[in-house]
């Protein structure tokens, strides 16, 4: 089965064209071992493209790296985009209405490699993030202990549940500690992302990401607009801002019709081969061997990597007889010989 490599800001998927499947192809066993970083392919998740099921052109499944489903991902439908656009020849102008468990998503290709995405409206709504954090007069927000500190912490909901941590200085935090204990606070009975900010300016944030189901990742898009979102309405930044997170920026901005707008790259890696058996053990072809991979027949007819070479052998062929490539051989062999001789 193919695949291929997608990253947006260092956040890395892997992307399967399942649209002609009746069934998805992947158990949660095996992306668990697809997105392992030593023994499969490697990435933060993995993303298969399905069939709709109601209005939309296509849906997308998220498996996280540990095996668990997302309801959304905004690196990831970026990269989404960017992968149909790659299978399908689309215009840089394409767009699709994505159906997501968070409700249609719809990206658009611009230039350059990037992306703009309508993320939708913002949930703030406890029951809809969800949190048991009690609603207050903007958002839902509360004081919770953590890693046996005390954090200020903001619910919002993507789609999938945020937690917002706003610091003084993200390089002097226990980021490791208190995300991974976050991610599984009572106070979120689906887990959830967690983001800690350093406000710069009011046009300009810095982030940290703790992912639900992958841990620390360089980019999370709904995290984001998350922290977008519980910035502005405590007063700490503008309704539109660059985001920098450690694999680049984002740009979000929440417009007049309470819809998140995020712009930013999706960037194509490499494509390969995996063989899924039966006990889910994974073998994996990042490139391939025609001498050895395509010895019953060519495995990428429309992509063969020795396309050309071949066409090239087939052209001298059929300009020189047999004896005259023996010949040619022949007079090869004693130009080397004699230029091995001069030079010892």
């Amino acid at each position: 089965m193919q695949f291929r490599k997608y990253q947006g800001l260092g956040n890395d998927f892997i992307l399967i064209d399942a649209r002609k499947t009746e069934s998805p192809p992947i158990h949660p066993d095996q992306a668990r071992l697809l997105c392992d970083r030593r023994f499969g392919v490697g990435a933060d998740g993995l993303i298969l493209a399905l069939p709709p099921q109601g209005l939309g052109d296509v849906r997308m499944r998220i498996i996280n790296a540990d095996g668990s489903e997302a309801e959304m991902c905004g690196n990831g439908v970026r990269c989404f985009a960017r992968f149909l656009a790659d299978l399908d020849g689309a215009t840089p102008s394409g767009s699709w209405r994505v159906e997501t468990p968070a409700g249609i998503i719809v990206p658009q290709l611009l230039a350059d490699q990037q992306v703009s995405v309508d993320m939708g409206e913002p949930f703030l709504s406890p029951s809809a993030i969800p949190t048991s954090i009690d609603a207050g007069e903007l958002l839902p927000e509360a004081w919770l202990e953590v890693a046996g500190e005390q954090l200020l912490v903001a619910a919002v909901g993507m789609g999938n549940p945020h937690a917002v941590v706003q610091v003084d200085d993200l390089d002097l935090i226990a980021f490791t500690e208190l995300g991974s204990e976050l991610e599984i606070h009572p106070a979120f009975p689906a887990r959830t992302n967690v983001h800690f900010v350093q406000v710069i300016s009011p046009n300009q944030l810095r982030m940290k990401v703790w992912e639900r189901g992958a841990g620390a990742t360089l980019a999370c898009g709904t995290g984001a607009c998350a922290v977008l979102v519980a910035s502005h309405l405590r007063g700490a930044c503008a309704r539109e801002a660059d985001i920098e997170l450690p694999g680049g920026s984002l740009h979000i901005r929440w417009d007049e019709a309470n819809h998140l707008q995020m712009i930013g790259p999706a960037e194509f890696v490499f494509s390969g081969y995996c063989y899924l058996e039966e006990n889910t053990e994974l073998q994996f072809t990042k490139s391939i061997d025609c001498s050895t991979d395509c010895s019953q027949g060519c495995l990428d007819p429309e992509n063969c990597p020795s396309a050309s070479a071949r066409a090239n052998a087939m052209a001298v062929l059929d300009k020189f007889s047999l004896n005259q490539l023996v010949d040619l051989a022949n007079e090869s062999i004693e130009q080397r010989t004699i230029k091995r001789i001069k030079g010892g």
